[in-house]
């Protein structure tokens, strides 16, 4: 996703990466826009994205409306049960969905690579853009 929100020809949009155990209320307050990335464990998020929405949730909540927000799930099975637990703490604090989830499901397979570049470029020209 770095990788595709870091094309030269995208400028203006600065893009950093964190790991969900460091990010803090106050980085996603100081940010335009949000791209989660889970693994699917036992058909839910990771512990560590939960622990993210644990801590961040009610500081955030009220002050991040329509923060723009994307998610890539790299799911061993189907990858539903992550998407829909997700999509429901990020409906809480009222964020705005700017593209369907990206799941890449199954085993391993190197277009997952292509897929989350895409998505971190979608999400990065949207933003220069103006349009999210």
């Amino acid at each position: 996703m770095l990788e595709g929100a870091r094309l030269p020809e995208i400028e203006g949009v600065e893009t950093t990466a964190r790991s969900p155990f460091d990010t803090h209320p106050d980085h996603v307050l100081a940010t335009d826009a949000v791209l989660l990335l889970t693994t699917e464990n036992l058909g839910y998020m990771s512990g560590a994205l939960k622990d993210f929405f644990d801590r961040c949730y009610y500081p955030v909540l009220d002050k991040t409306d329509a923060l723009p927000m994307a998610l890539l799930v790299r799911a061993g099975h189907d990858g539903t049960g992550t998407c829909r637990a997700v999509a429901s703490i990020t409906s809480g604090l009222r964020w705005k969905e700017v593209h369907e989830p990206v799941v890449c499901r199954g085993k391993w397979d190197s277009a997952f690579l292509d897929q989350a570049k895409e998505l971190g470029s979608f999400m990065a020209a949207g933003l220069e853009a103006g349009i999210f």
